[in-house]
């Protein structure tokens, strides 16, 4: 990725998971008051918190046991030291997302394609994205292959005239992957730097998924051999538990590359990225955590946990 995403707003990631933070830490200090030690007690409680917050059973089984041989290892570990050691231990957990995602030898054009179900944020997430692109000079080309959903094509074509990135768009009912050809061919005549495709929004049998990605895959390969470069899924994480369902069904149906997990700002269910990084493996290249154009930021596996899980001040 483009090193212009480097610069979190700090201010903007800390508004955008407050509600998750506020009500994980507010229900763990009303459930340990009174408790000093990390004992099997608080334990539970954490154990049933993180739950709670959609981190998922698998994820938090794995993070309640690295704490319990903290604590044995230690000895004896205070309360007022659960924070730093949730860090610590939670970290680790998210190491597929340390991948370094900048890089200024990026293939020319970079093609990716955006993959997810309808109401996620997906085309808004490619606006923001182009967006982002445009503001650092690159020529963007964005192409309508969501050809099943009647606004689909009109929303990206808003974004289009917005960000002044050009945008191939086909009928209704188009076949997906025709637009993407065409996406690219008019990417490669304009010699843009970037091209976007959208997918269609549908969550139907993973065969039928399969087979639609296949087949536009196939056709971006014909004129770019080793594209798409990235195949990015959006996930809505306020859906809880709704998000890993869809994980497991698109990296299943496609090699998904990265994911971008919007819509934070508005759950106190924050703790599924932590689950859907841990579960599949796939890194979060990107969290929505607000309206505005800049509260799409990458992610940073430390600058997260340390603002989810540092303790909310009395």
């Amino acid at each position: 990725m483009l090193s212009f995403f480097s610069k979190a707003n700090k201010e903007a990631l800390v508004q955008g998971i407050a509600k998750t933070k506020h009500s994980f830490w507010r229900m763990l200090s009303k459930a340990v008051a009174g408790r000093s030690q990390i004992d099997d007690v608080v334990l539970d409680i954490l154990e049933e918190l993180l739950i709670a917050a959609d981190v998922g059973v698998e994820t938090t089984v794995k993070i309640i046991k690295r704490l319990e041989q903290r604590v044995a290892r230690d000895k004896y570990c205070t309360t007022k030291e659960l924070d730093q050691l949730l860090r610590e231990e939670v970290v680790g957990l998210l190491e597929a997302s340390n991948t370094p995602l900048s890089t200024h030898d990026l293939p020319m054009p970079y093609v990716m394609l955006v993959v997810g179900v309808n109401g996620v944020g997906k085309t808004t997430t490619i606006g923001k994205l182009a967006a982002q692109y445009r503001q650092a000079g690159r020529q963007v080309v964005l192409g309508a292959a969501d050809t099943f959903r009647a606004a689909a094509a009109e929303q990206l074509q808003r974004w289009g005239q917005r960000v002044g990135a050009a945008v191939v768009s086909c009928n209704q009912h188009t076949d997906p992957a025709a637009v993407a050809h065409e996406t690219i061919q008019e990417g490669l005549r304009v010699h843009a730097d970037v091209i976007i495709i959208d997918t269609a929004g549908r969550l139907h049998t993973k065969v039928h998924l399969m087979q639609e990605l296949t087949k536009i895959r196939r056709t971006i390969q014909k004129l770019i051999p080793e594209a798409p470069h990235e195949v990015l899924l959006v996930l809505d994480g306020s859906t809880g538990q709704n998000a890993f369902t869809q994980a497991e069904a698109f990296t299943q149906a496609t090699a998904v590359t990265a994911l971008a997990i919007t819509k934070l700002d508005g759950t106190a269910k924050g703790g599924v990225v932590l689950g859907i990084v841990d579960q599949f493996q796939v890194p979060v290249k990107y969290i929505g955590v607000g309206e505005g154009m800049a509260d799409l930021q990458t992610f940073d596996r430390c600058a997260f946990v340390e603002t989810l899980f540092s303790e909310y001040p009395s």
